[in-house]
């Protein structure tokens, strides 16, 4: 006969073993082996030697440190923040919207910026945790590491008779009316638009960005649709091309092309890589033709849809801006033919 063999911590059957008189545990008849490789959890009943063994101690489970032992990972909303390295102070306001950073310098200097309730000082470095504030005006900083958001741009149809300013000593209708309010930060104009002209205006709360669309190096074309009263003959037109002396210097325009119109009015297409004041108008003042209305059409990579009505505004989205940023961050590593 085939005998069952025992060990210390089983009975025959699978029962639990008790001396003589000895209560029943609880669950004593659910004392099965664990799989292999499976920690006991609650619900399980362990042998009689296991359960002897003492337990460690329970972990205590710290809160995530919010102070400045944890500064640059730790906000002050407990969440973590984004990996960003420390950026000078001019660069992170300029980026934020407040201005542009030859401003953000003056500012400074002028002892109108505050770190962490301290005044500022030129060339100082700041984190994401820092709080930043501009004639007492608490500022929400922005940083471009990894993960950063991207900064908001508008396209605005600006219509005439509003002028890119905020102040203006005769109370003329302002552009940045028209745009939408934010908090901690400022729409920027990427350039400007004369009072009587319409057309594309782009506007960025990053004061970086509206640099790098601005600046000469980027050679973003300007394109206008102009109507002029007065005939612009074939040689004018060459002389436009070639370029005409203006009391600022030389100015030509990248393209120029007949679009049509009837009697005295007639229209055209003109492209140029600048954006000196009132240049369109006084480029064709000195071949003795004057503009009767100037609408920009085309900025760089952005083109005034046709369903922007005058007056409203359309804002990319984030991807757009990214793009954007790429595309401008490429041009400028691109070595130079």
């Amino acid at each position: 006969m085939k005998t069952h063999k025992r060990t210390p911590f089983r009975a025959p059957g699978g029962a639990a073993e008790a001396p003589a008189g000895a209560r029943p545990r609880r669950g004593a008849g659910r004392n099965q082996p664990l799989p292999a490789g499976r920690a006991p959890d609650a619900g399980d009943e362990l042998p009689d030697a296991v359960e002897a063994a003492p337990k460690p101690a329970p972990r205590r489970q710290g809160k995530p440190q919010t102070g400045r032992a944890n500064r640059g990972n730790i906000g002050r909303n407990g969440k973590p923040l984004i990996e960003a390295k420390p950026e000078r102070l001019q660069k992170i306001l300029a980026q934020a919207g407040v201005g542009s950073r030859r401003e953000m310098e003056e500012w400074i200097a002028a002892g109108k910026v505050s770190v962490n309730g301290e005044v500022a000082t030129l060339g100082q470095s700041v984190i994401p945790t820092d709080k930043v504030k501009v004639g007492g005006r608490l500022i929400n900083i922005r940083f471009t590491g990894a993960g950063a958001r991207a900064p908001r741009v508008l396209m605005y149809h600006k219509p005439e008779g509003e002028i890119v300013s905020r102040d203006d000593p005769d109370g003329r209708p302002s552009v940045f009316a028209a745009l939408p309010r934010m908090r901690g930060g400022r729409w920027i104009a990427v350039g400007r638009l004369d009072f009587n002209t319409s057309g594309l205006l782009l506007f960025t709360t990053s004061g970086e960005l509206a640099n790098k669309l601005m600046h000469p190096s980027s050679e973003l074309v300007r394109e206008y649709a102009v109507r002029v009263l007065g005939e612009l003959t074939d040689e004018a037109q060459q002389q436009l091309l070639k370029g005409v002396e203006l009391e600022d210097g030389p100015a030509s325009f990248a393209s120029l092309t007949d679009a049509g119109g009837e009697g005295a009015n007639k229209w055209y297409r003109v492209s140029l890589f600048e954006g000196r004041n009132r240049e369109v108008r006084r480029m064709f003042e000195a071949v003795g033709c004057t503009v009767s209305r100037l609408i920009r059409v085309r900025y760089g990579p952005f083109v005034l849809p046709p369903q922007l009505k005058r007056g409203r505004c359309h804002e990319l989205e984030e991807g757009e801006v990214k793009a954007l940023m790429r595309e401008l961050g490429a041009a400028k590593a691109a070595p130079k033919p």
